[in-house]
């Protein structure tokens, strides 16, 4: 950044790029980090990664993992999309009325709920999988998890803060980094790696 400054270089941040009410070249990164959350969660569930050692899929006679996507936007649908085709047990939770009918419409097996603190405070005693799919165009991500939550749910459940770059959705998100990923907080496994989608570059880059 100082030698692009030195330069005199005119430098536009991809993710900041609007188009009407949009972030087009946001948007693909969103979707790559919303289908690697459900990818790096469910190992992470695994009993050897230091997870509860859950199937997110289940199998006959055993229930799914249960999964929660906090915010229903690009980011969220395709974590939620990904969830609900391993056959885990989804709920996502939005505060927009018409993206939940879409949500609705578009993945039949997956829960819609209004996302609110007493919604959120019910689901986490069950949840397996927690993903933070929140986005404030240009601000900061609102804290919506704080340590008293995260003490509801089991130990060795995961949460994933896709919203790490934007500070996070939880008061306890860290950024962490591809090659040391993890972090546990009130026994819960905390996956906040900056900038996920350059874990698949090649996949990123012609997206």
């Amino acid at each position: 950044t100082e030698a692009l400054m030195q330069a005199g270089v005119t430098a536009l941040a991809y993710e900041t790029i609007e188009e009407g009410r949009r972030l087009p070249l946001l948007e693909p990164m969103s979707e790559i980090a919303g289908r690697m959350s459900v990818l790096v969660g469910g190992y992470f569930l695994a009993k050897h990664a230091g997870g509860s050692g859950t199937l997110l899929g289940g199998v006959p006679g055993v229930l799914p993992g249960r999964v929660v996507v906090i915010g229903g936007g690009v980011a969220g649908i395709n974590a939620a999309r990904m969830a609900t085709g391993l056959g885990a047990d989804v709920t996502i939770l939005e505060v927009d009325l018409e993206r939940m009918r879409f949500l609705d419409i578009t993945l039949h097996s997956a829960h819609t709920l209004y996302s609110n603190e007493a919604h959120l405070m019910e689901l986490l005693p069950n949840v397996d999988l927690l993903i933070g799919a929140v986005l404030v165009p240009g601000a900061k991500a609102p804290k919506l998890i704080n340590r008293a939550m995260l003490r509801r749910m089991r130990p060795g459940s995961v949460l994933v803060d896709i919203a790490v770059d934007q500070g996070g959705c939880a008061e306890t998100t860290r950024p962490t980094t591809h090659h040391d990923p993890v972090y546990v907080e009130e026994g819960v496994l905390h996956y906040c790696v900056a900038n996920m989608p350059g874990a698949v570059p090649n996949t990123s880059t012609y997206a």
